[in-house]
């Protein structure tokens, strides 16, 4: 356990030091890992300790980039009011969606989530006269706080490591509480838990709750990152991206899906520098991490370099 407090401390002063040694190019692409790397802890609580696959979850993440765009844009600047509102949308959203969508199980769950998604998607593509259609909202600005501009790189990027450390302490209270103790229960199986006098929809419900919450926060940093937002935030293809990292780097723990979001970012950025069809090359690693790795990285990590007992990252 002290070493693996030790290595989180370590990465810790890297990731605070990086401004120091590393260029602008590359200082907004490990920007934009932190910022997938929530997404995919968001995703995670659902995934990997609920046992709940969505391939929708991208909803929420373009839901909280739109709400803040477009108040940005066509309302006032004011960080405050549009960040809370980008937050809300996609909770308030995922509160009528859950309704839905935890009336199925296994393949049947992954395809409402998937449709659902999609319906949002036609509405940001087809409704151009609020949404920009597929041209999207560009020209959105990063703001001032408390006098401290983020429109450069470093005082951005120390912004969202600084979210991306709030909310990955409040999301390992969630996993370590009684309640994430109990969604693990329910993953592992159902019917036990049930017998045991759990309301198992109820706690599947708060973890799609939460995890659209902290979607919609990452989908927030998205949108002030790139001054942009369009449908192809919606879209099935960043679904299965953040799917692919959540599996990538090793479901039921935080620290994995957020190494897997790095390592794929990284080759996303390598790899369409060199062909078109890098997308091809992400779903062939899906399929052999699915085979060959179904622990992910994390999981081949703490076998060979094991850690002392086992904890939930």
């Amino acid at each position: 356990m002290r070493r693996a407090v030790g290595i989180g401390l370590v990465l810790g002063l890297l990731l605070l030091a990086s401004p120091a040694v590393l260029s602008s190019y590359y200082l907004g692409l490990l920007t934009k890992m932190l910022i997938f790397a929530l997404f995919a802890m968001s995703l995670d609580l659902l995934l990997g300790y609920t046992g709940l696959p969505s391939l929708g979850h991208t909803a929420y993440f373009g839901l909280g980039a739109y709400t803040t765009g477009l108040l940005t844009l066509r309302v006032a600047q004011t960080f405050w009011i549009n960040v809370l509102a980008g937050i809300a949308v996609p909770t308030l959203v995922a509160l009528g969606f859950s309704l839905l969508t935890l009336r199925a199980r296994g393949t049947y769950f992954l395809m409402i989530t998937l449709a659902l998604a999609q319906v949002l998607w036609g509405i940001a593509f087809g409704w151009r006269s609020f949404t920009g259609g597929d041209d999207g909202l560009p020209g959105i600005t990063r703001p001032t706080l408390a006098g401290w501009s983020l429109t450069g790189e470093i005082p951005f990027y120390y912004f969202v490591l600084v979210v991306f450390g709030g909310c990955l302490f409040l999301l390992s209270i969630v996993v370590r509480s009684p309640l994430g103790r109990a969604l693990v229960g329910i993953r592992e199986s159902e019917m036990r838990m049930r017998v045991l006098g759990y309301n198992v929809w109820a706690y599947q419900y708060v973890a799609s709750i939460l995890a659209a919450l902290f979607a919609g926060a990452a989908g927030i940093l998205f949108v002030y990152y790139n001054g942009y937002v369009g449908p192809a935030y919606l879209s099935v293809v960043v679904s299965g991206q953040v799917l692919l990292m959540v599996i990538l780097g090793g479901a039921g723990t935080l620290l994995g899906p957020a190494l897997g979001a790095g390592i794929i970012v990284l080759l996303e950025n390598f790899l369409s520098a060199y062909t078109e069809r890098w997308l091809t090359i992400l779903g062939l690693i899906y399929v052999a991490v699915t085979l060959f790795a179904p622990r992910g990285v994390l999981g081949i990590l703490r076998e060979r370099f094991p850690l002392g007992r086992r904890a939930p990252a």
